[in-house]
């Protein structure tokens, strides 16, 4: 984003970027923590990660409708709300005694999370200008890499000292200050004057083929990633020999090359949206089926992280906003649409790699995320040739000779 914009313009995009960095934590910390749950909770990997499934599905169903219908509430007074409704779940989460209860914890802010993560956006894009949404996002997207680079590795470090239920405490006091903070610094952030339309006709945007088109490739690009990396943990602990330790300093190096790809991803999506999401595509499908075979080589396993670790950064700020960009005449419909698919393909993500796992064991679930990856390439291009055509009637029409010598009514 340019820095010419005051002061005032940039503080609301960097306190939300700050609450996105606990709001996503809050959903991705499960990944660290995985191992660890499923032996206190006494239940196996695959059951585990059902919360991840559970999750994301709740967010997936309940996004859209609660994003058209929230929009009507003042922006400021609503994500403090979400904050303290973050802490208060991750509170229950800690002192969770058994899998039910903890099932619940993560159902809570899943019907929080794609109301922040959408109207943060729209917030950012009205203050930056659509024409700079690329960078306005990255900007908030930020706090996502943040959360991969410190939130999710210092969780899993937390709790390989002081034990899992110390990462939630934790993140829920964290919570309780950034809904502080809101409160306190960010200051009003103003509404459309137009009413809302009513919920169900805003949801009517999904008959737009092309708009359809986008949400289905996030479901596609996230069910690859998530595939694989809801369980990269278990599979630096039990294929790579890493201690808990270890996969957190290996997690945290993870999180940290994508800063390289969030940036990455906000410049080169402006340009061509669906040729971002394609170049990203590829090399993160070679790196996840690469992923086991370089485990014990450190070198190796450091290379195929970093690529990666920068592809799916990458994908995250670009399918955000690919699908906004589509969805332009309500973008943050759009950015709940994104949120709604990717979450989908999150919960799809975990489910198959947990059959993946039962079926076949753990050294397959990277064949199985690159195999989805490589459907999601080719969902982009039929995108791309899609989207062609159905601006080729207009470019034809504008093109046409006139019959008439009156320069058809021009």
């Amino acid at each position: 984003m340019s820095s010419s914009l005051p002061g005032r313009s940039i503080l609301p995009i960097v306190l939300l970027s700050a609450a996105g960095f606990t709001v996503l934590t809050t959903e991705f910390i499960i990944v660290g923590l995985l191992p660890a749950m499923a032996r206190d909770l006494r239940v196996d990997i695959p059951t585990a990660g059902l919360l991840v499934t559970l999750f994301a599905f709740t967010v997936a169903v309940t996004g859209p409708p609660l994003v058209a219908f929230m929009s009507r509430f003042d922006r400021k007074r609503l994500f403090v709300a979400t904050l303290l409704l973050f802490a208060l779940s991750n509170v229950l989460a800690g002192t969770a005694s058994n899998f039910g209860v903890m099932a619940f914890a993560r159902f809570i802010p899943a019907l929080m999370l794609p109301v922040f993560w959408s109207l943060a956006s729209e917030t950012a894009v009205n203050i930056t200008g659509p024409e700079r949404a690329g960078k306005a996002i990255s900007m908030v997207s930020f706090g996502v890499v943040a959360a991969t680079i410190f939130g999710i590795p210092i969780g899993t470090l937390v709790a390989d000292a002081f034990g899992w239920r110390v990462a939630f405490g934790a993140l829920a006091a964290l919570a309780f200050a950034k809904a502080a903070l809101l409160f306190f610094c960010m200051p009003p952030v103003a509404k459309k004057l137009e009413k809302p339309a009513p919920v169900l006709e805003q949801l009517g945007i999904l008959r737009d083929k092309i708009v359809a088109g986008h949400v289905l490739l996030s479901l596609l690009v996230f069910a690859g990633m998530f595939t694989a990396y809801t369980y990269l943990a278990d599979i630096l602990e039990r294929l790579g020999g890493y201690s808990g330790t270890e996969v957190g300093w290996i997690l945290m190096g993870f999180g940290a090359v994508g800063l390289l790809g969030n940036w990455l991803g906000g410049k080169l999506v402006d340009r061509s949206p669906l040729g971002a999401s394609i170049a990203f595509c590829l090399p993160i499908a070679l790196a996840m089926a690469s992923v086991v075979a370089v485990v014990q080589s450190k070198p190796a396993l450091a290379a195929v992280l970093a690529v990666w670790g920068i592809g799916q950064a990458a994908l995250f700020t670009a399918a955000h906003v690919r699908v906004m960009k589509a969805a332009s005449a309500n973008p943050a419909l759009g950015a709940s649409l994104n949120i709604s698919g990717a979450n989908m393909g999150i919960g799809l993500g975990a489910l198959a790699g947990g059959r993946v796992i039962d079926a076949f064991g753990l050294p397959f679930v990277g064949w199985a995320a690159a195999g989805v990856i490589g459907l999601s390439i080719a969902a982009a291009l039929i995108l791309m040739w899609a989207s062609r055509q159905q601006s080729q009637p207009v470019a034809d029409l504008d093109s046409a000779p006139c019959p008439d010598a009156g320069g058809c009514g021009r």
